[in-house]
């Protein structure tokens, strides 16, 4: 059985410019647990308050998982101790459950819960796969936004 996403974003898949699609698998995360950040290298600019980690960037907040060769972090205003945004670039993956989402860069607005994938997205759902140019997804309510050459591969019957 297809995932609602899919079963929504395949309908219209082959001219779609923008699709509405709900129910995005298990792609969602926790908003209020804590987000964890591991790399090689960390630099931090105290004045601007933000900070870049490099090489191997491993995110983490829930379920949810976010891979990247580089992150920048913008900490809420007035508190360093609360991340605020984060914009991932290279090689970047989203994994959550069984769910995997890769894409050139994303930029996540912890605040709101929303992710937006953009270049080159490809979305893994089983062995059902959805590509396109950007994909915003909200992470509190599991649903997503996919725009650009929207494009499907389908497996007989939803396989998982």
């Amino acid at each position: 059985m297809l995932r609602p996403l899919l079963a929504a974003a395949f309908l219209l898949a082959a001219p779609a410019y923008a699709q509405q699609a709900t129910g995005f698998g298990s792609i969602r995360a926790d908003t209020d647990a804590p987000v964890e950040v591991a790399a090689d290298a960390l630099s931090v600019n105290q004045a601007d308050g933000s900070a870049v980690f490099n090489g191997n960037v491993a995110i983490a907040q829930g379920e949810m998982r976010l891979t990247a060769d580089s992150v920048s972090v913008r900490y809420a205003e007035g508190d360093m101790s609360r991340i605020s945004s984060l914009e991932a670039s290279g090689g970047v993956t989203l994994v959550s459950g069984p769910d995997a989402a890769e894409a050139e860069a994303a930029s996540y607005d912890v605040e709101s819960g929303t992710v937006t994938l953009t270049g080159d997205v490809v979305l893994t759902q089983g062995q059902n796969v959805l590509s396109a140019e950007r994909m915003v997804v909200n992470l509190a309510s599991g649903t997503a936004q996919v725009e650009g050459r929207v494009r499907s591969v389908l497996q007989p019957g939803g396989s998982q």
